[in-house]
């Protein structure tokens, strides 16, 4: 239908499709998304385009159950039913089922409340009862108490949405029946259809959440074809074993979590300590703000979100965390390249947004052993902690569970060399080890972003003619900035190169190919080390002809 069919074989693979709407890839991807709860405003300024320019255009949002739990679906809907935007908006429920005593009912009075007979005669009938004042006024009483008991809209029908529903969505004779009865109404209306997630396929009616978002699998058996090796744990694992832990001991934690309990590694938490779990949906604004008052109230919250959801509540990280400086910690997965999702879901701008917030301790994690100890660093930090790692497998260290901490702001070296020298942030130090190895370069595990070691940042340059900044994060802004910003206040002559995500989107692929892409891979590394030395050597050759 949307002229993808021979492509599905590409999907969320490099050069392929995209598992996201996606602007430039269809015309009928009218507008891209990868976050949930934007269609709404976005069909709110298609259909005010539309009105402007004097086109007649028959407007629809589709948004889920899920989507309408975030705060910016209801601006939306208050925004359309205050400016009686003609909008057709589809609510997708896919949660309930029609139960089946009463199903028939709803079917029924929906393909009257959508026809153009039972509307004719509610128009009629106020334009009558308009004419007595005391009858009109007995009429919305009645009309409003009949909608209370036969629908479960009201709550649409105050935003000003005429509401319709709800439907079931599987019968698809008798949707286009009643989208064919709202093609010609104007105004703000809803249409509420039920469907079941996975429907059609047996396990995925029975496990949804298991299907939500999948990779290759056998069909019959429902088994993940998965890319394991040698039993490791992915850091999300080694988060979720780490809260745990932690919470048996420490009565005063709490985990908090944006709609990503499994995601994020929070489903045995949920189980061990439901009382002090919990999913706030999709509202990440509210997840950030709603943390800071439970700090303020003596408990410690762990916020478990993703790189790129945290985007989305910069304004109550700022003002309602980092100006009262409260006690919060942010764990941050998928920071980095997480491949298969692509633009809208890469974790690549966190550093250079958070280092930029006074109060902060900011940690990125080498390895799954320093992911655990930065994660205890965060706990007992009277502040905001944040640390970030990414989505994947460990290295299969055997993991220390020890409660011990980092000195904040200390860098560790891995490899002592000289000439060259590696200042890394994150996991890259594995590529980065393996360079060392060819050219003998000093290799630093920095560790913390903020507050930067600045003490070995100098010290590094003062003994090494080339040095090099890698990171995951776009190179604006991030952590190589901050090893920048060292190097100018205290007026060294050294010139660092940035090795990191350039300013381009970066689209999805596995995370080895999007990684070879940018360069980020032991290979990539390489090169740019031996193109600078060579450049910078050529360059000496030309002073010393001019000094000649």
């Amino acid at each position: 239908m949307t002229g993808r069919k021979d492509k599905m074989s590409t999907l969320r693979k490099k050069d392929g499709i995209s598992g996201f709407l996606k602007i430039d890839e269809s015309k009928y991807d009218a507008f891209g998304a990868g976050h949930s709860s934007t269609s709404i405003s976005a069909a709110i300024g298609y259909e005010r385009a539309a009105k402007l320019k004097n086109e007649d255009k028959k407007i629809i949002a589709v948004i889920g159950d899920g989507g309408l739990t975030a705060g910016m679906a209801f601006e939306a809907l208050s925004h359309a039913g205050g400016i009686k935007s003609n909008l057709l908006v589809v609510l997708n429920d896919n949660e309930m089922s029609i139960s089946p005593n009463v199903g028939a009912v709803h079917k029924y009075l929906t393909r009257i409340l959508t026809g153009k007979t039972f509307n004719t005669i509610k128009e009629s009938g106020k334009k009558v009862f308009s004419k007595v004042k005391a009858i009109e006024e007995l009429a919305k009483k009645v009309e409003n108490q009949a909608k209370g008991l036969i629908t479960p809209g009201l709550l649409f029908e105050e935003l000003g949405f005429k509401y319709y529903g709800p439907v079931n969505g599987h019968d698809v004779h008798g949707l286009i029946a009643v989208l064919k009865n709202l093609k010609d109404k104007d105004g703000p209306r809803i249409l509420h259809i039920v469907t079941k997630k996975g429907k059609g396929y047996k396990l995925a009616e029975q496990n949804p959440i298991s299907y939500h978002g999948v990779t290759p699998f056998d069909i019959k058996t429902g088994v993940v074809k998965t890319n394991k090796v040698n039993n490791k744990l992915t850091y999300t694992q080694i988060f979720s074993r780490w809260i745990n832990e932690m919470a048996r001991i420490h009565e005063d934690i709490v985990a908090i979590t944006p709609a990503m309990r499994e995601g994020s590694g929070l489903v045995e938490f949920e189980k061990n300590f439901p009382s002090r779990y919990f999913d706030v949906g999709i509202a990440e604004q509210h997840a950030l703000t709603f943390a800071g008052g439970l700090a303020c109230g003596g408990l410690k919250p762990i916020v478990a979100i993703y790189s790129t959801f945290l985007q989305r509540a910069y304004d109550q990280m700022i003002h309602d965390i980092m100006i009262q400086n409260l006690d919060v910690l942010l764990a941050i997965d998928r920071a980095g390249i997480v491949g298969a999702d692509g633009e809208t879901h890469q974790g690549i701008y966190d550093i250079s947004f958070l280092r930029i917030l006074p109060n902060i301790v900011l940690m990125t994690p080498s390895n799954e052993q320093e992911l655990w100890a930065m994660l205890n660093t965060g706990f007992k930090y009277k502040g905001i902690g944040a640390v970030r790692y990414p989505r994947g497998y460990t290295k299969g260290l055997d993991l220390d569970l020890n409660d011990e901490c980092l000195q904040i702001g200390k860098s560790k070296t891995i490899a002592n060399g000289s000439k060259i020298a590696y200042l890394v942030f994150g996991t890259l130090l594995n590529e980065v080890t393996q360079v060392a190895k060819d050219n003998g370069a000093t290799v630093i595990d920095m560790r913390f972003v903020k507050p930067i070691d600045e003490k070995r940042v100098i010290a590094i340059c003062q003994t090494h003619e080339y040095v090099f900044t890698v990171e995951d994060n776009v190179i604006l802004g991030g952590a190589g900035s901050a090893v920048n910003e060292v190097v100018n206040k205290n007026k060294l002559t050294k010139n660092i190169v940035n090795i990191g995500v350039p300013d381009n989107v970066v689209p999805h692929g596995n995370q080895n190919e999007i990684l070879s892409d940018l360069g980020l891979d032991a290979k990539g590394i390489l090169k740019v080390t031996n193109d600078h030395i060579q450049k910078a050597g050529n360059l000496k050759k030309v002073n010393i002809q001019k000094g000649n």
